[in-house]
C-alpha cells in the first residue's frame, strides 16, 4: 500500500510499529548493518515497502556523514572527449558509471573537464573516478588536496601514483591496430597521439616503437595538441603527409585526430584506404559516421566504468574488494572493429 497523493508519507515510526520492532532494528534493517535476524530484516523490509516507506536521505548523509555521491573526472577536453554533440567518449563512461553506482545507492557527479584550480572544491562528494589522468593531472591533484580517494580509469602516469585502476590496454590497443594494418598490406605506417602524457598516448607510443623494429618500420610518430580537436588532426596530419609522403597508414589514436586526418588526406588527392589506411582507437559516433567509416577498437567502456565504480566503492569500504586494479585485472579484453577506412583485403574470419 502506497500513500495517495497529498497523504501524510509513513515514517520510520510507522514502519517500527506495523513490524512490532523498535526504531532503532527497523533503521538496521533497512540500511544493512546491526544484528538484525535476516528473517525479520526481510520482514521489515516487506512492510516497508508495503507502505510506501522512503529514508529520508539527508538525515542519512547527516548521521554517517557521507554524500553518497562520487564523481566523475577528467582533465580531457571535451574536443576530444565529447565534440560538438558533447557524445563520446567522456559521456560513454559516464552512463555505464552512473548506472552502476545507483545500483549501489549512489549519485554520479559529473565533472566538466578539470583545467582550473578550484573545479572540484565546490562539490559534495566521497570520492571519484578520474578519467586517463596525466602526470600532473588537475583532478587528481585536487582530489588529492581534499583527502578524498580515487580511482582511475586507466593507468596512472604520474611518478609515484599508486591510485588503483582499470585497465585501458593501451599497448594492446595499438598492437591490434598495428597488427590489422599490417594485414592489410601497410608498410609504412605513422602514429598519430595526442600531445599529453596520458598512459593512451604513453603505451601507445611504446607499442608503436616495439612493432616498428620488430617489422623493420621507418618509426613516424606525430603529435597534436588535444583541445584542438579535429582542426588539430587536420593541421597535423596535413604536414605529416607532406614530409613523409611515402606514409601508407595512419594510426590515429585520437577519434577527433582521426577525422580530420581524413580531411587532410582527402584535400591531398589520396584515397582512403587504397592511397592510405586510417584506424582510431575508440569505437564511437565519429568513427562510424566518418565517411568512410573507421576502423577502431571496442574498448568495452561500459563494463570499464562499471568495474571504476566497483573499485572505488571498495576504496571507500562500502563494497568488497573485487580485484579490479591493476594489469592483472580481469577486464574486458579489446576488440578490434574493421571498417571501410582500412579494408584493402576481406577481414579474417570471426571478426564482426
Amino acid at each position: 500500500m502506497t500513500p495517495s497523493h497529498g497523504a501524510r508519507r509513513p515514517t520510520i515510526a510507522d514502519v517500527a510499529a506495523a513490524a512490532s520492532v523498535s526504531r532503532t532494528t527497523v533503521s538496521h534493517a533497512l540500511n544493512g548493518i546491526g544484528k538484525v535476524d535476516p528473517r525479520t530484516r526481510e520482514r521489515i523490509r516487506k512492510i516497508a515497502a508495503e507502505l510506501g516507506y522512503r529514508p529520508n536521505l539527508r538525515a542519512q548523509r547527516l548521521r554517517r556523514g557521507q554524500a553518497k555521491a562520487i564523481a566523475l573526472a577528467s582533465s580531457m577536453p571535451f574536443a576530444v572527449a565529447g565534440g560538438p554533440s558533447r557524445l563520446g567518449f567522456y559521456m560513454e563512461v559516464a552512463a555505464a558509471a552512473a548506472e552502476r553506482a545507483l545500483v549501489h545507492g549512489y549519485a554520479l557527479v559529473l565533472i566538466p573537464p578539470v583545467q582550473s584550480e578550484s573545479a572540484l572544491y565546490s562539490v559534495d562528494i566521497d570520492g571519484a573516478i578520474v578519467v586517463e589522468p596525466e602526470a600532473e593531472d588537475a583532478a587528481a591533484a585536487q582530489l588529492c588536496e581534499r583527502g578524498l580517494p580515487y580511482v582511475a580509469l586507466g593507468r596512472p602516469t604520474a611518478p609515484g601514483d599508486d591510485a588503483p585502476y582499470v585497465d585501458l590496454h593501451g599497448g594492446k590497443v595499438v598492437e591490434l591496430l598495428l597488427d590489422h594494418l599490417r594485414d592489410q598490406g601497410a608498410r609504412s605506417p605513422a602514429l598519430v597521439v595526442g600531445a599529453g602524457t596520458r598512459h593512451s598516448s604513453v603505451d601507445a607510443r611504446a607499442a608503436y616503437e616495439r612493432t616498428a623494429a620488430a617489422h623493420g618500420w621507418p618509426p613516424i610518430v606525430a603529435t597534436a595538441p588535444e583541445d584542438g580537436g579535429e582542426q588539430a588532426g587536420y593541421d597535423r596530419c596535413a604536414a605529416l603527409l607532406a614530409e613523409h609522403p611515402g606514409i601508407d597508414a595512419l594510426c590515429v589514436l585520437v577519434d577527433a585526430f582521426a577525422v580530420g586526418a581524413v580531411r587532410a588526406l582527402r584535400e591531398a588527392g589520396r584515397r582512403v584506404p587504397d592511397d592510405v589506411m586510417v584506424v582510431t582507437r575508440y569505437d564511437g559516433l565519429r568513427a562510424r559516421t566518418c565517411e568512410p567509416p573507421l576502423t577502431a577498437v571496442d574498448l568495452r567502456l561500459d563494463r570499464a566504468a562499471a568495474d571504476a565504480v566497483e573499485l572505488l566503492l571498495a576504496r571507500l569500504g562500502t563494497r568488497p574488494a573485487t580485484g579490479t586494479a591493476g594489469p592483472d585485472a580481469p577486464a574486458a579484453e579489446p576488440r578490434l572493429v574493421p571498417r571501410a577506412s582500412s579494408l584493402r583485403r576481406p577481414p579474417p574470419a570471426g571478426h564482426v
